[in-house]
């Protein structure tokens, strides 16, 4: 089967946000963990790879992404979609505009990349270049406290423009809302003037359905489509069909849920968790891990109910932590803990239906179980889906990677409802 839409992710729930949204949408996806090394799929018209490069050294993300882009176009497929997240999440110094500017390298010369982070299913939404959470300016949203990539300036015009040396536009709402060909003459006239990065304000899904006719009108060579899940899904309903998605079941096993996010809905779907929780403390890993994870370990086998691993903490607690330890340490320590108690868990104690809150938590985990390719099975909020894999030791697992701003409060207690 032709690879219709080939996506890089810079995390592994980006991944599967996007994973969900297309299934959704009527093309089968699969999940690809780092940058693919095996032959391609046999029956997935849209491939994600996963990279874990959000917030990996720029050098790094650029080289891992040029990498796998090169090896999806040896593969034939046909479009070449940068995934990021919904709400920008970068520094300065990118990762995203190197990661653009890389992958356009790729492409014929003077191509231009095509995007934006709007994605309304998720409240997120762009109007006059500004990036709006729910109704409120990025800059105005918990994003803005985000302890590794803090979102002040809701201009993503400005905000991309520090991350390149090339031209940043945005083709305004008004055009937008004239269609294809508008938006077609809009960015060609960009593109006269020298601009190579566009970037579309969206405030609906029409508006994404209007930037996807648009895009798959034009020479896929031309053009590097991109941002957030919404126009990717865009991209999916015109791609896809109408024939029913396989039918793949939850395999036989134990549940539990590991939570590194530091997200505010995060932080309200741990409250709303009617089972028992075991709390990690940053401290007490940095002083000895094995002694906590061990104590987590046991913690989840012998649990009566859905077991809930945390180290999710409000932004005060997390700021006093990185004072003590440094944000890259803690981060490091729970992602570490996390990742081996999930091993173990898995290994000694039957555990294999997995839901994990938090990209890098989440790659973390991918990592340790030696996950290599995820296949959705069944999409439980918009973004979210439980997804079938199997580990290095030939176990097959249910594993559900949650962005942590994703899922309704409930999704810690409903997501083990089987429709």
């Amino acid at each position: 089967m032709t690879v219709e839409l080939a996506v890089i992710a810079d995390d592994i729930t980006g991944a599967c946000d996007v994973a969900a949204g297309v299934s959704g949408a009527g093309l089968d996806a699969e999940v690809r963990i780092g940058v693919p090394g095996a032959a391609p799929p046999s029956d997935a018209a849209c491939v994600i790879v996963a990279l874990k490069s959000r917030t990996a050294p720029v050098t790094s993300a650029v080289d891992e992404s040029v990498a796998a882009a090169r090896v999806l176009r040896g593969w034939g497929a046909r479009r070449i979609y940068q995934k990021y997240c919904s709400t920008f999440d970068s520094t300065d110094a990118g990762n995203i505009g190197p990661v653009a500017d890389a992958l356009l390298a790729e492409l014929a010369p003077g191509a231009v990349s095509i995007g934006t982070p709007a994605t309304p299913a998720a409240r997120r939404t762009m109007h006059r270049g500004h990036l709006f959470v729910g109704d409120r300016l990025l800059s105005e949203s918990s994003l803005a406290q985000h302890p590794l990539t803090p979102m002040r300036d809701p201009d993503i015009v400005r905000v991309l423009g520090r991350q390149t040396s090339f031209l940043v536009a945005s083709v305004p709402i008004e055009r937008v809302h004239q269609g294809p060909a508008a938006i077609r003459a809009q960015v060609e006239a960009l593109r006269a003037r020298g601009v190579r990065h566009v970037l579309l304000d969206a405030i609906d899904d029409a508006d994404l359905d209007a930037a996807a006719a648009a895009l798959l009108d034009v020479d896929p060579g031309t053009v590097l489509p991109g941002g957030a899940a919404g126009l990717a899904v865009a991209l999916a309903r015109r791609l896809g069909s109408d024939a029913a998605s396989p039918v793949r079941h939850a395999p036989d096993g134990l549940p539990l849920i590991l939570s590194g996010s530091a997200s505010e809905r995060t932080r309200a779907q741990v409250a709303a968790h009617d089972g028992p929780v075991f709390v990690l403390d940053v401290d007490a890993l940095a002083a000895d891990a094995d002694g906590p994870i061990a104590e987590a370990v046991d913690f989840v086998a012998s649990a009566s109910a859905v077991p809930l691993v945390s180290a999710t903490a409000d932004p005060a607690r997390i700021r006093r932590t990185q004072e003590r330890w440094g944000a890259v340490r803690a981060a490091s320590l729970v992602e570490g803990a996390l990742a081996r108690i999930a091993a173990q868990a898995v290994e000694h104690h039957g555990i294999r239906r997995i839901l994990v809150a938090g990209g890098e938590t989440s790659g973390a985990i991918a990592a340790e179980l030696g996950v290599a390719t995820l296949r959705v099975r069944r999409v439980i909020a918009p973004g979210v889906a439980w997804t079938t894999a199997t580990d290095a030791g030939g176990r097959a697992l249910d594993l559900c990677f949650k962005s942590g701003n994703f899922g309704h409060e409930q999704l810690f207690v409903d997501a083990w409802e089987e429709s």
